[in-house]
């Protein structure tokens, strides 16, 4: 692999008669209308070909990560500050039934993993994740939407990580009597509001974004060591943390483990999946990892199952120590040590939440530059966010925009109110991704087919894959209202009926490198439960997704359908020497 150039080709979903009739002259008749131009446009998918050797160009990026750090950008883009906050509060309502949430929440994001896995070693060279991915396997516009609503996610999170980092900074500093109440809230503790609180203005988190761009700008090698380092510590205070608290633990407080029944344990693993997120951020690291096809897979799902077994720790600590109902609501770990007179463990917290907010924001930093550089090769974006620095190896222009989207919105507004719209993109892509799998996969077994079978046949399976999807929202939608439960019954039984016929109508094929186990029906599953949790999402959050939408679709129409590039045939991504990657 360590020579190797992966090419993809770009190509309209068209069966190859049809294509070959088009282009020729005989063809020629009116010019194509408006519709029909964006319409052929949108369908235009990639198709992926085998590789070939090529001699490196100089300005592509490095292949320098290998499986330990894989392993730790996957943890350090899910472990936040969140691990000593979100326990607490679901286990006010869950109880110590918390631990069923986490294990329930972490098999459910193990049936994404498992999706993220197969086609990151499918796709073992190029940057782009759950984008790439729906490009290929759909078609142009389904990948540009995918990219918007994860796009938006990443810039608000990464605003709203940045004013917590910045008040956790100011939180250490004063624990020094120099800087005591000394500090004013303009610069890192909240921010000093204008315009009825419109403006929020927040000097430190800018400032902290900024240093973060400037060491994923120097390369990947230098910030990957940094993230390392962070993660590691993260690891070690959440590790001592649990030990420290195990031997304060009252197992009588364990005791009823589920109150409020299971709906409330249910209803709490709904609320901690999104703890999991951060594992995709290892598929956009494909392009720089030294052996992909073999990395990849590891560094998802060991990643998955390091943060599964934190959590779970951390919850059976908090709920040993405390009983539930007294748990604090704003730092329920930090009040439950300093309650058994463990105040240095409280102190031992904040710095554990500074390293979890770096890393977590370094990562989501690194993984925005690298959806950018893709859309910006395949001219879906202006070709300035393609250019990668001949010497550093780095998107820089891609991240200085990054970082500069980010540190608007961190010092002037109070992006905290926009985080129950968070979430939208990581369910939107998690789903689009377990659909691509299932595509892929029929695609690879039918493409030798005769077209007019292939066409009806691909109709089909995209109708099953949509009504598996409108069937979860449904059924999370019944289950939220408390609706009856034969109307959730009846939204599980449809979607078992487009799964049987997801197995029944299409033949699968065994893929390159590591393989989804139980396709269509564990990406099937999948699909459902990501859309059950979308239906949980606030209200505002469903208006979120209908308005990008369309303004997405407004931005394709106007830019995207005419720079893309379907008549380039190769695009070539750069390799180290073999000597070096290994």
């Amino acid at each position: 692999m360590g020579g190797e150039n992966v090419q993809i080709e770009k190509s309209n979903n068209n069966s190859s008669s049809s294509s070959s009739s088009s282009s020729s002259p005989a063809a020629s008749g009116p010019p194509p209308t408006c519709f029909s131009h964006f319409w052929s446009s949108a369908l235009r998918a990639k198709t992926l070909i085998a590789p070939s050797v090529r001699t490196n160009d100089g300005e592509g990026l490095l292949r320098r990560l290998g499986l330990f750090e894989l392993v730790l950008i996957g943890v350090g883009a899910s472990v936040g500050a969140g691990i000593f906050v979100v326990t607490g509060t679901v286990a006010r309502d869950a109880g110590p039934g918390v631990t069923i949430s986490f294990l329930l929440a972490g098999a459910a994001s193990a049936l994404n993993a498992l999706c993220y896995a197969e086609l990151a070693s499918r796709f073992p060279a190029v940057v782009g994740g759950a984008y790439l991915y729906a490009y290929t396997a759909f078609n142009e516009l389904t990948a540009f939407l995918v990219f918007a609503q994860l796009m938006l996610d990443y810039h608000i999170g990464a605003a709203s990580i940045a004013r917590s980092l910045a008040s956790y900074v100011v939180s250490i500093l004063e624990l020094f009597p120099f800087f005591k109440e000394n500090i004013p809230s303009w610069i890192g503790h909240g921010g000093e509001e204008f315009l009825g609180g419109t403006l929020s203005i927040n000097i430190l988190a800018p400032i902290l974004l900024a240093l973060l761009t400037i060491v994923l700008c120097w390369g990947v090698g230098e910030s990957s060591v940094l993230n390392s380092c962070m993660t590691v510590v993260k690891v070690i205070i959440v590790v001592v943390v649990i030990f420290a608290g195990a031997f304060e633990v009252d197992v009588s407080n364990w005791s009823p483990f589920a109150p409020n029944g299971f709906k409330e344990i249910l209803t709490g693993a709904t609320v901690v999946f999104f703890a999991y997120v951060g594992f995709d951020a290892v598929a956009n690291s494909a392009e720089e990892s030294k052996k992909p096809q073999r990395d990849l897979p590891i560094g998802i799902l060991g990643s998955l199952l390091i943060c599964a077994a934190l959590y779970v720790g951390v919850s059976l600590v908090i709920t040993g120590m405390v009983p539930y109902k007294f748990l604090d609501e704003d730092a329920p770990l930090s009040d439950a040590f300093a309650s058994r007179g463990l105040k240095y463990v409280s102190v031992l917290i904040s710095f554990g939440a500074v390293a979890g907010l770096t890393t977590t924001l370094l990562v989501g930093l690194y993984v925005q530059s690298r959806l950018y550089l893709g859309l910006g090769r395949d001219g879906l974006l202006p070709s300035i966010f393609a250019k990668v620095h001949p010497k550093r190896h780095t998107p820089v222009h891609s991240q200085v925009w990054v970082g500069i989207v980010a540190g608007i919105l961190a010092g002037l507004f109070n992006v905290r109110v926009l985080s129950h719209i968070l979430s939208v993109g990581t369910l939107t892509g998690y789903s689009v991704v377990s659909a691509c799998v299932i595509a892929l996969r029929w695609k690879d077994r039918t493409s030798r087919s005769d077209s007019s079978r292939l066409t009806s046949a691909w109709r089909q399976g995209v109708i099953c894959l949509i009504i598996i999807a409108c069937c979860g929202f449904g059924a999370g939608l019944f289950y939220r209202i408390n609706a009856s439960y034969i109307l959730l019954i009846v939204a599980v039984v449809i979607a078992v009926l487009a799964s049987a016929m997801l197995c029944l109508r299409h033949g699968y094929s065994d893929p390159p490198g590591f393989s989804c186990p139980g396709v269509p029906l564990l990406p099937a599953v999948s699909i459902f439960f990501n859309l059950f949790l979308f239906a949980q999402l606030h209200y505002e959050a469903w208006w979120r997704f209908v308005i990008l939408s369309f303004i997405s679709i407004g931005l394709y129409a106007f830019y995207g359908q005419y720079h893309a590039d379907p008549s380039s045939d190769t695009i070539v991504y750069h390799r180290v020497a073999v000597a070096e990657a290994q």
